[in-house]
């Protein structure tokens, strides 16, 4: 039986937030949110909304008043506030009958006025679908994208913010990060000394910016080290706390998100996005990885008319460039596609091999259905601890040894591509304003790629080096 990778996600997410109640959206649709709360905007939205919701809940569904009612820390600089629309103990989740109380409303005012609490992830290994697990990669081999010609300059290098998790503690061995600064991982290995899952996940973000362009300054944060997985209603402060830490950067390499059914956005990203927008910064974020055309926020703001400038969407390039990664998600709000399948970068230091069990197992052919080569979903093998009916087979996990470097996949990855090859130009160029150099990046290449029938604007860094697919047969 094929593994049910976003059911397992769902069941290791919340052993990461073990204080917080989740559940799926309808139809396995891609994202979790908190159960029983929905987000409004502080002051009057949230009184509104407070009071509909509870007039309607008292008179319909039988609940006591109390069970209406403002949760959590007062609103801050994002504005926004938790409502508590039920009592998640109690069986069927409340969150659609609240949001179907408040629509009337909205339709009168044109704006959303309460949306779900989305956990916001990792769009590279996290999240519902990820694109693959890491694969080890000899250290006799080299980075891919290769490092491009140029040296660091401190006096002219752009300066580049990587949202993700932190940096292994031996980062600095690897020659490409020697000069990257930031937060270290919290914890990297687990009892018995074996890799915990999403570490390295940054350190290879940042291997992958700094090889396509060597002069940047590279600072990572690890806002999400806690297992990738954050609140929306949380994910804008911890936002504005890393830009805070350093000031805004020239480029945000962001490979985190959610999907989610609304399609202006993120109540919880309201405040940071505005801000964003009055900032001379541009954000390159990952698409995600859920073969799907629902948009994945805050990538998705790309699509939208008052963020088109400021904000960059990169979907993911299978390994010989071709076409479009059988993970990867697509649509108009998709800017830009770039190499992120089978990319080499460095997941640990130099100093100690280290070992990781496999979480996942792969599938006997595509889950997304057509791929028609060896795609991530099914090669290389491997079984892992997550995966459902592993006990009734008696399958063993498969552990591995990581050494320095790894292959990896996800739109994660291809989002680092897009930023470093903005970066470039700005060097290349003597560009100051990065939203000009990730707009003159788009409107001087004219490549393209077939993603999902459509031919869409691609990015192939001239060090990249294209991995032949294999197509239908697979080893055995």
């Amino acid at each position: 039986m094929a593994p049910q990778r976003f059911h397992e996600q769902f069941h290791h997410i919340q052993r990461s937030l073990p204080d917080v109640p989740l559940t799926m959206g309808p139809d396995d649709s891609g994202y979790f949110y908190e159960k029983g709360v929905v987000l409004v905007r502080d002051g009057e939205e949230a009184r509104f909304v407070e009071d509909a919701v509870r007039t309607h809940f008292t008179e319909t569904q039988g609940l006591v008043p109390d069970h209406v009612r403002r949760v959590g820390p007062r609103a801050g600089r994002t504005g926004v506030t938790r409502i508590r629309v039920g009592d998640p103990a109690e069986g069927e989740d409340s969150v659609p009958h609240a949001l179907r109380a408040v629509r009337e409303a909205e339709n009168r005012q044109g704006r959303r006025l309460a949306g779900r609490n989305h956990v916001v992830h990792i769009a590279g290994n996290v999240n519902a679908c990820p694109g693959d697990e890491p694969v080890p990669v000899p250290r006799t081999e080299t980075a891919n994208p290769a490092p491009a010609e140029g040296s660091y300059d401190p006096a002219t290098a752009v300066g580049v913010l990587v949202i993700d998790t932190g940096l292994v503690h031996d980062h600095r061995s690897y020659p490409l990060l020697a000069h990257t600064t930031g937060d270290a991982q919290l914890t990297e290995t687990d009892a018995d000394g074996v890799l915990r899952q999403y570490v390295g996940h940054g350190t290879f973000i940042a291997g992958v910016l700094a090889a396509v362009a060597p002069n940047t300054d590279i600072t990572v944060r690890g806002t999400l080290n806690d297992a990738g997985a954050v609140l929306e209603s949380e994910f804008g402060a911890l936002l504005f706390d890393a830009v805070d830490r350093g000031g805004w950067p020239d480029i945000i390499s962001l490979s985190a998100g959610t999907p989610s059914a609304d399609t202006d956005g993120l109540i919880g990203l309201d405040a940071f996005m505005a801000e964003l927008r009055e900032q001379r910064t541009l954000l390159v974020a990952a698409a995600g990885n859920n073969g799907s055309d629902v948009p994945f926020w805050p990538a998705a703001y790309a699509g939208l008319p008052e963020y088109a400038d400021c904000v960059l969407s990169v979907g993911a390039l299978r390994a010989d460039g071709a076409s479009g990664a059988c993970f990867t998600n697509h649509g108009p709000w998709v800017r830009v596609h770039a190499p992120g399948e089978r990319l080499t970068s460095a997941l640990t230091g130099f100093t100690a091999p280290v070992p990781y069990t496999y979480q996942h197992s792969t599938y006997d052919a595509c889950r997304f259905g057509g791929a028609d080569y060896a795609c991530t979903c099914q090669y290389p093998r491997h079984t892992g601890v997550l995966s459902e009916g592993r006990e009734s087979t008696g399958a063993k996990p498969d552990q591995v040894m990581f050494d320095g470097l790894a292959q990896w996949s996800g739109t994660s990855f291809a989002t680092p591509v897009a930023a470093g090859l903005v970066a470039a130009r700005m060097t290349a160029y003597r560009e100051r304003d990065p939203r000009a150099a990730g707009a003159g990046l788009l409107a001087a290449d004219a490549e393209r790629a077939e993603v999902r029938g459509a031919l869409v604007a691609a990015l192939r860094p001239p060090t990249w080096r294209p991995v032949p697919a294999v197509i239908q047969a697979l080893p055995a």
